[in-house]
């Protein structure tokens, strides 16, 4: 079964990355473009037939070595 891991820095968190793509995309004239955050996205594979287990070991997977539980929220799905 696969599920999806989106790791984003916590509200209030400096995120230099993020900010510099701000930047960089106002230096190429993309106007209107707030505040960006950037993160990570992790798609896993596991030996899951049970959805419900599957998005529970990838929560651990997260919180143990994904995600940074100090700094970085973290989501996870199970894709279809």
């Amino acid at each position: 079964m696969k599920v999806q891991v989106r790791v984003m820095p916590k509200a209030g968190i400096l995120d230099p990355q993020g900010k510099a793509i701000a930047g960089a995309l106002a230096r190429l004239g993309f106007e209107g473009v707030g505040d960006v955050r950037a993160g990570k996205v992790f798609r896993l594979d596991v030996a899951e037939t049970d959805p419900a287990k599957a998005k529970e070991a990838a929560a651990r997977m997260a919180g143990t070595l994904l995600a940074n539980p100090v700094i970085e929220d973290y989501e996870v799905e199970v894709v279809p």
